[in-house]
């Protein structure tokens, strides 16, 4: 899966907030040719200073962000969707660069430790005017983080993606972007459920591994609303202890079963557990597995990312897939 198509994703958001300002240009105007917006411009700095509430109360922004820090993959993701490259990151806590698909475009963005140790003196050594990330893996660092700049936590992750999307694009003052980014993704994940004629008929699993446990994927679920959009029928997964994901053992695998599974690991397949699981008893009589429509995929854009660059690549993946 080419990186170059996350490049693609952040075109196609200009490109739609572009025609639509032209549009709107063409509807007011009655005289004269209308005159294309600049699609370097990041909006009307009149919009700031704003307020802008979130999981951990209000944030005064007092003028459109420059250096921006993100302390999740899904924060970086966002930012990076919206044309805006982070002066900081972290990285996850089992690789030391930034998520792949996203490694080109992340290039010369400062590291400042992980998603579970962020580094705050990096981070204030950067001079942030805007921190991004969300109550799940930094709550207890929020204080600490608004005394250096600025900061804007979502509630959650996974499955409420698009509306982080579109807090973080509220912080930045890139509303429109959001809006137009995420009516793309929809309108290419229905474009491919339509042209499987029922896609509800064609059921997926998603599969993980991770330090010796198995998760499969649910409805609620970052991956899970991928193929929600496109439409495409899920397994029945006994109930867990998480709403994202249901832990299985490799005798429970059947239940996990599916026309299409895809299957990635976190971190090396080794450590994982992945390895022993496909080369024991019960991985080859998946009817997947049977069918060879069992697909290793890659991890940091079906359960690491969790934002509109990733879903865009997974509904790219799935046309190959579900086409071939």
């Amino acid at each position: 899966m080419p990186v170059k198509s996350f490049r693609q994703t952040r075109l196609r958001v200009v490109v739609a907030v572009l025609v639509a300002a032209v549009a709107l240009a063409g509807c007011g105007e009655t005289n004269g040719a209308a005159t294309a917006p600049d699609v370097t411009d990041k909006g009307p700095a009149s919009a700031f200073p704003r307020t802008v509430e979130h999981a951990m109360g209000s944030t005064e922004i007092p003028q459109r962000p420059e250096r921006v820090v993100v302390l999740d993959t899904g924060e970086l993701d966002s930012a990076l969707s919206l044309g805006v490259t982070p002066v900081g990151a972290v990285t996850t806590a089992v690789d030391t660069r930034f998520l792949s698909y996203l490694e080109d475009d992340a290039a010369g963005i400062e590291g400042v430790g992980t998603i579970p140790e962020p580094n705050l003196e990096a981070i204030a050594a950067l001079r942030p005017d805007l921190i991004l990330s969300n109550k799940v893996r930094h709550e207890e660092l929020y204080d600490e983080l608004s005394q250096i700049a600025p900061t804007v936590f979502a509630e959650a992750v996974g499955a409420v993606w698009k509306d982080n999307l579109r807090l973080a694009a509220e912080a930045l003052g890139l509303e429109d972007e959001a809006e137009a980014g995420i009516e793309d993704y929809e309108q290419e994940a229905a474009a491919l459920g339509e042209t499987l004629g029922d896609p509800s008929a064609t059921t997926i699993s998603a599969l993980r591994f991770v330090e010796g446990t198995i998760r499969a994927y649910s409805k609620d679920s970052f991956v899970g609303t991928v193929f929600e959009d496109i439409g495409l029928g899920r397994p029945e997964l006994p109930p867990g202890e998480y709403a994202a994901f249901t832990e299985l053992s490799p005798e429970q695998l059947e239940l996990a079963d599916a026309d299409i599974v895809v299957y990635s690991s976190y971190g090396s397949a080794e450590d994982s557990g992945q390895l022993s699981v496909s080369a024991g008893p019960l991985w080859p009589r998946l009817a997947a597995v049977e069918k060879g429509q069992a697909f290793v995929v890659e991890d940091d854009v079906y359960f690491t990312g969790i934002g509109l660059g990733a879903a865009s690549l997974i509904v790219e993946d799935m046309s190959d897939k579900l086409q071939t």
